[in-house]
């Protein structure tokens, strides 16, 4: 099949052709013909497959069409919900591309951010918002956004908003639109409380589903190496000795982590920038872009952070902490061997996290392959409860007399200056 045969305008297919693409992913040959027959839609898509055109190519046909009907006043008619800045940015990117030759006007808010060129933007008219729900609600209360107009609405990656804590703002949002919409919900997972959720948001949707997350793609190679946690940081260094891995998204699961990770690489002159909640909205950018021309061979992500990054031709991903949700390593590896391409993932485990391996491999029902050939093999073994226990109190413990004992500084560091005052 290729786009041609999906009966879209042409406005829109000289913009894809312009692309370069030609045969629709398989969610955009199921989805595009639903959402043009305005049916609601309930899709289960992993990362990477290719939904935002799925629904964004249908939304600009729709609206397209409706102006050539209905009078040319630009209110808000299509509304884009999604979790993070930049998965938001993203799809704004997709609207203007695919809806350059349309006249469709688009336009993105999101916290982090001085509300200010948002704004301007929304005066002066736009079809279509996508939004992340914080800054759209407080955009609303301020009383520059109003839903009543909305006739297409999307919810993206709903299993990521549930988990980032949304529900509630979720909530408010649906309250405020119209009854009478298309709506179209997308998750890459399913469970019981996505299920209730899409209930409330659709009527008598059509089920689309493509490549359940239990799947990683064929194209991705997946190595996997045993050590031990205070030996993480030197293999990587050993990794990353291969000169054929020229460009990495590497995975932390914390904040501070990523951070720690970049400082150690950047010792070793390996060009590295990390991308997480904590940083600026300008800092993850420039971060993304300078990944994204190359100019810097390692980017360090938490999983919030990294959810909407696309970057072309990705071929390597390395999990530094091994996720303890087995779907979300779907994800992660799902950022590399994107399109057909080759991709290759590989995973750093410790002894605490053999076991999240085992729970990955009874979900993707495969075993990851080991690589023996390992400079810094895995000796240690995983603590038990009671072991676990004890160090957690032990490091609880000393986290105390640390910060006692820099309060204790401070506070005779200021007596000493009030004493010479």
């Amino acid at each position: 099949m290729r786009f041609d045969d999906l009966e879209i305008i042409t406005p829109i297919t000289k913009a894809l052709k312009e692309e370069k693409y030609s045969e629709p992913t398989a969610i955009q040959a199921k989805a595009i013909p639903l959402i043009l027959k305005r049916n609601d839609i309930m899709g289960s898509a992993q990362t990477g497959t290719g939904k935002t055109a799925a629904f964004a190519i249908p939304i600009l046909q729709h609206l397209f069409l409706d102006r050539r009907q209905k009078s040319n006043s630009q209110k808000i008619k299509a509304l884009v919900i999604t979790p993070t800045r930049e998965l938001a940015i993203q799809i704004e990117e997709s609207f203007s591309t695919y809806g350059k030759y349309t006249g469709i006007k688009n336009t993105v808010i999101f916290g982090g951010v001085p509300q200010g060129p948002q704004t301007n933007a929304l005066r002066r008219g736009v079809d279509v918002l996508v939004a992340t729900p914080g800054r759209l609600l407080d955009l609303i209360n301020q009383g520059f956004i109003s839903l009543k107009n909305i006739e297409y609405f999307v919810l993206d990656e709903a299993d990521r908003m549930l988990d980032m804590g949304f529900i509630h703002d979720i909530r408010k949002i649906i309250a405020k639109l119209p009854e009478d919409r298309q709506s179209l919900f997308f998750s890459a997972t399913m469970p019981k409380n996505i299920i209730e959720l899409s209930r409330k948001i659709l009527s008598n949707p059509k089920k689309v589903e493509v490549s359940p997350v239990s799947s990683t793609a064929q194209t991705i190679r997946q190595f996997l190496y045993f050590t031990n946690r205070k030996d993480k940081k030197d293999l990587l260094l050993h990794i990353l000795d291969n000169k054929d891995i020229t460009q990495v998204l590497l995975f932390s699961r914390t904040k501070h982590g990523a951070d720690k990770i970049v400082r150690s690489l950047q010792k070793k002159k390996i060009k590295s920038a990390a991308i997480h909640g904590a940083k600026t909205q300008n800092q993850r950018q420039k971060a993304l872009m300078q990944f994204k021309a190359r100019e810097i061979r390692v980017l360090v992500a938490t999983d919030i952070a990294a959810r909407g990054i696309d970057i072309d031709k990705l071929k390597h991903v390395i999990n530094y902490d091994i996720p303890n949700i087995a779907e979300t390593y779907v994800h992660r590896i799902g950022r590399s061997g994107r399109a057909g391409e080759e991709g290759t993932a590989i995973s750093i485990c410790e002894p605490e996290e053999n076991a999240f391996v085992k729970d990955i491999e009874k979900l993707i029902r495969k075993q990851i392959k080991v690589v023996e050939n390992n400079p810094f093999p895995q000796t240690e073994k995983a603590m038990n409860v009671s072991e676990k226990k004890e160090w957690e109190k032990e490091k609880q413990k000393r986290k105390q007399e640390f910060f006692a004992q820099k309060n204790k500084k401070t506070s005779r560091h200021t007596s000493s200056k009030f004493r010479r005052k």
